[in-house]
């Protein structure tokens, strides 16, 4: 098959990939479109040591489900992380951090950016008749974007900043508002700026924003330096939620955290139920977001593309002939 293929930094086109193994009650799924997110572009900056083909937000059909072939032909998404129920994470109830998890296209298990791909079936969902392709490929970052009132109970009076509005910022700042919290963003790029404010969302300059004043500030700038200001905009006994994944190390003033007795969340991955849900009731519509799709023969131009600052969301489409309806 033809597949992405990422090795010491450097992404390749290869035609003669083998298609994936299908573990025990795994399926093999048929990739018709999948997104490019920034821990993608960290990967191979060396966020993470990786080899292999990389992506992790799609949708597909099950091409072949052994032991369950009612499943074949569904189109679905998916949860990336593949876990092993046994160990004291999952038996805590935390799959999401199981010790022996593989992560699609991130850690110990090949990714999307490929013909096929293969994930336990028990990680699949079925994507509603009336949600597009080009709609449900956005779930697995828009269930991320969820995740943040999953962590942190955030009241409709509290002053909620967004500190990064690109792609993954863009969706808190979306489904933020859905849920009745209005948040204010930092946009840098004027495209940023004009999707926000079409969703009603207010916009504010970085020197109009006040200090040490916002009950909330959620950090997803994809950057080191993006920290260090979100950390300034956090009220004593304020929360700060990271959603920032890159290469190094951050630093900030942890002084200030024990002083002004400030909450750090780190968040991850979300609720994807939840992600189909608003998309098949129309209450988001992130496609909207989708800046230009490449064919899988150009993911290389299309990374390059999407590296770009303020290029917005980029996507391959897997085959180029695949209808995304």
């Amino acid at each position: 098959m033809k597949a992405l293929w990422l090795e010491a930094g450097n992404l390749s086109i290869r035609d003669e990939v083998e298609l994936p193994a299908i573990r025990n009650g795994e399926a093999l799924i048929r990739v018709i479109l999948a997104g490019i997110c920034n821990t993608d572009l960290e990967l191979v900056r060396g966020y993470y040591p990786f080899t292999g083909i990389p992506g992790h937000e799609f949708v597909g059909i099950i091409e072949e489900a052994p032991g369950c072939p009612e499943r074949e032909g569904e189109r679905v998404t998916g949860n990336i992380n593949a876990v092993c129920h046994r160990c004291d994470m999952c038996q805590r109830g935390w799959p999401e951090h199981c010790r022996n998890r593989t992560v699609l296209g991130i850690a110990g298990r090949d990714g999307v950016f490929a013909e096929y791909t293969s994930l336990p079936l028990e990680n699949l969902l079925t994507v509603p008749g009336k949600v597009s392709s080009a709609r449900a490929v956005f779930a697995e970052p828009l269930a991320a974007a969820l995740q943040v009132t999953e962590q942190v109970r955030i009241s409709k009076k509290d002053r909620v900043m967004v500190v990064g509005s690109g792609k993954l910022g863009q969706l808190i700042s979306e489904s933020l508002l859905v849920q009745g919290i209005r948040a204010d963003a930092v946009p840098r790029y004027p495209s940023q700026k004009s999707r926000l404010e079409e969703l009603g969302i207010n916009c504010l300059k970085e020197e109009d924003c006040a200090g040490a004043s916002h009950d909330v500030v959620i950090e997803a700038t994809g950057s080191r330096a993006g920290l260090e200001f979100a950390l300034g905009l956090v009220r004593p006994r304020g929360t700060l939620v990271l959603k920032s994944t890159y290469k190094g190390r951050a630093s900030c003033d942890f002084s200030r955290v024990v002083v002004d007795e400030i909450t750090l969340i780190g968040s991850r991955c979300g609720p994807m139920e939840k992600a189909l849900d608003l998309m098949s009731n129309n209450r988001i519509k992130p496609e909207t977001a989708a800046k230009k799709i490449f064919p899988l023969e150009q993911a290389v131009e299309a990374f390059k593309h999407a590296a770009r600052k303020g290029s917005g969301k980029i996507l391959l489409r897997i085959p180029d002939s695949e209808s995304l309806d």
